[in-house]
């Protein structure tokens, strides 16, 4: 029977260096918030009970912890991070599983990463610890092993010996141990210490001394990068999109210019897409394979079937969706739109409330007005329409199947099906007015000219 799992979610941190109003963990990399990754985190696990810490500076992240199904306990005041996980003590009452201890500042660790902690537990440890072998040590804490399996103890960078600093193999923060051995070692934890903080690492040491079995789990150094500044936050959304384009050309993706695609945390690709440079994939994004995405096009909350291209220059908003073999063009925006089957809008199109029918043509420069300054109205276009260039459609109204509407026309009543729409004034003209008008204009120009030199 597998033991019941839990994630201790520490995220009460002041995030000063962020220079921001906004709580640390609740800032976003792929388009996702750090907290709601680690929430992602624990239940990719299978964390039976999640419980978020937090601090009496940051109430949204309790409100987001709880909008997203995880306990909150209160961090007030932060005494460090030993005093943080004892404060889930209440909310983890009478669970007798396995916890793992997270932090809502680092985004970028795998669920396979933390199995392994989990898994070292299963095989007998009593506490896991999950490090990593850095590229520089300095700053980190130290784990030492004793040459058997085992960790002996995490020393702080500033109290290592100079053969200690020397060791590559570093503290995470993760930790991984029963719940009632977890509350039982802190209980033993003092802040005797530089700061005066209640510190997680010491329950290593502790449960040495009562002989109790600790392992160290290693992962990869790219995965534990933790935010506490803008920076670190920047570096972050560096590795995850580096990390994405890499998943997305190995499942089969093409990227022009790989370093140019931007994707968040939910985009999903199919096999044989040709992503060309310069295009930024907001949350919400699917596509189906062999379409063609060009160039310098954003695409968020949007759908795109098989065989359908987008831009270049397009900018598919949520709720847009293209159906197979669809194509929208240059500069033509689509919000809670749904194009059928092989229908068209090439180029300068607005179609936003909009229902376009198969294989229907959208001409250049069309606009739905679907918004009347209090109420958003839908259009429909039929099957096979054709829409004349510089047409606007005045919502709600219905074009019909196979209906055409005329060039500069601005359409307020339905279109019966494979009926012609005009609505422009008669085109009338005025032989020789032109001529006339140049000349006009030429001996005003030139008598100004000569008045100008006078002065």
């Amino acid at each position: 029977m597998k033991t019941s799992r839990a994630a201790i979610i520490l995220a009460a941190g002041q995030g000063t260096r962020m220079k921001s109003a906004l709580a640390k963990p609740l800032h976003s990399v792929g388009g996702r918030s750090m907290l709601d990754w680690t929430l992602a985190l624990a239940d990719a696990v299978g964390a039976d009970r999640k419980v978020t810490v937090w601090g009496a500076h940051s109430p949204a992240v309790k409100d987001a912890a709880e909008a997203a199904g995880s306990a909150t306990a209160l961090q007030d005041p932060p005494q460090g991070t030993g005093h943080a996980v004892a404060c889930a003590k209440d909310a983890l009452d009478g669970f007798e599983g396995h916890a793992v201890v997270l932090y809502g500042d680092t985004p970028l660790i795998r669920h396979e990463t933390v199995e392994a902690v989990f898994s070292a537990l299963a095989e007998g440890a009593s506490i896991a610890v999950l490090g990593f072998e850095a590229d520089d040590p300095a700053g980190y804490g130290r784990l030492i092993e004793d040459g058997a399996d085992g960790l002996d103890a995490i020393v702080e960078d500033r109290e290592a010996s100079e053969a200690e600093r020397a060791i590559r193999l570093c503290n995470s923060g993760v930790l991984g141990a029963p719940v009632p051995l977890l509350f039982d070692l802190l209980s033993e934890v003092t802040n005797e210490n530089a700061k005066g903080e209640y510190y997680l690492t010491d329950i290593v040491a502790i449960a040495r001394s009562r002989g109790l079995k600790c392992k160290a789990v290693r992962g990869a150094q790219a995965e534990m990068l933790g935010v506490n500044s803008r920076s670190d936050l920047a570096e972050a959304e560096a590795a995850f999109q580096a990390r994405r384009r890499q998943e997305m050309m190995e499942g089969g993706v093409t990227l022009i210019a790989p370093d140019t695609v931007f994707f968040s945390h939910d985009t999903r690709i199919a096999a044989d897409v040709v992503v060309e440079p310069n295009v930024v994939f907001g949350p919400g994004v699917s596509v189906a394979s062999n379409v063609r995405i060009k160039a310098f096009s954003h695409i968020e909350g949007a759908s795109l079937g098989e065989g359908a291209e987008a831009g270049p220059f397009a900018r598919l908003r949520p709720g847009a969706e293209l159906g197979a073999n669809a194509k929208v063009g240059n500069f033509v925006e689509v919000k809670k739109a749904r194009l059928g089957e092989g229908a068209k809008a090439s180029h300068l199109t607005y179609l936003g409330d909009t229902d376009v029918g198969a294989h229907a043509n959208i001409g250049a420069g069309t606009i739905t007005c679907n918004y009347d300054g209090f109420f958003k109205h839908r259009t429909v276009i039929g099957e096979g329409a054709f829409i004349g260039s510089n047409t606007s459609l005045v919502a709600p109204v219905t074009i019909g199947a196979g209906a055409m509407t005329g060039s500069g026309s601005v359409i307020t009543e339905d279109v019966p099906d494979n009926a012609l729409a005009l609505s422009r004034a008669r085109q009338s003209e005025k032989p020789g007015w032109a001529q006339r008008f140049r000349e006009v204009m030429q001996a005003r120009k030139t008598k100004a000219q000569a008045r100008s030199k006078k002065d």
